[in-house]
């Protein structure tokens, strides 16, 4: 596919661009169908392993990329690693790492290195839809308990020390940062809280940046590596 293009003139409006990367053809045939029947997606291209995944991306541009944890070749969890790395140049599309068990614990160490969550491949259409479009939109596909199982497989990781920097979020940071990482949306904070979703918007994007965190799916697992995963808000 020819990609005209540029970063400029790239709009909202535009379908999401998505990448696939599956080492089974006809798995990765059946996405392409599903996702191109959506009016807001487009599948841009397609990678049989992670390394080819990895020299199309600066030609193909995607958003997103759904990303098989086990290929022949380069597997997902090396490629999310190199991915976030610095193995391509800017900007980095969000991934979705695929997988047939749901606790995966390739799947954890992929989120914690910088994928944005994880689908089983027997997902439904429905479900898939709705997650490329929240992880678009910069949340996550991942449920805390989820999370908390798939970090509980790793028995030999004792939670760290908490962190200099938590220290420096202000008791309303604090009660978000409690919140966001049982994985309670922006209006269900607000309706806790009782302050409108714009507020609790603020707070976040500040807990993020004192953290350095990407996004939330890295506050949950910021979250549960130190401990603070069950703290009362």
């Amino acid at each position: 596919m020819t990609e005209t293009n540029t970063d400029d003139d790239r709009t909202m409006t535009e379908p999401i661009r998505i990448l696939l990367t599956d080492d089974q053809a006809l798995f990765r045939a059946g996405l392409r169908v599903v996702l191109d029947a959506q009016d807001d997606m487009t599948v841009v291209g397609e990678a049989s392993d992670g390394a080819e995944a990895l020299a199309r991306i600066p030609e193909l541009r995607p958003d997103i990329m759904l990303l098989d944890m086990r290929m022949a070749g380069m597997d997902g969890l090396e490629t999310v690693r190199r991915l976030f790395d610095g193995a391509v140049s800017e900007p980095v599309p969000r991934v979705i790492v695929l997988t047939t068990f749901g606790l995966d614990p390739a799947a954890a160490t992929a989120i914690r290195l910088g994928a944005s969550g994880f689908l089983l491949k027997d997902a439904t259409p429905s479900f898939l839809f709705a997650a490329v479009r929240a992880v678009h939109e910069g949340s996550s596909v991942i449920a805390p308990n989820d999370l908390a199982q798939l970090f509980g497989q790793d028995v030999e990781r004792a939670p760290r020390p908490q962190p200099a920097e938590f220290g420096s979020l202000t008791e309303r940071e604090r009660i978000v940062f409690g919140w966001a990482a049982r994985g309670l949306s922006n209006a269900e904070i607000a309706g806790r809280e009782f302050v409108t979703e714009s507020t609790v918007k603020t707070q976040i994007s500040s807990v993020l940046g004192k953290l350095g965190l990407r996004d939330r799916v890295q506050l949950v697992v910021y979250a549960n590596d130190h401990g603070l995963a069950g703290a009362r808000p």
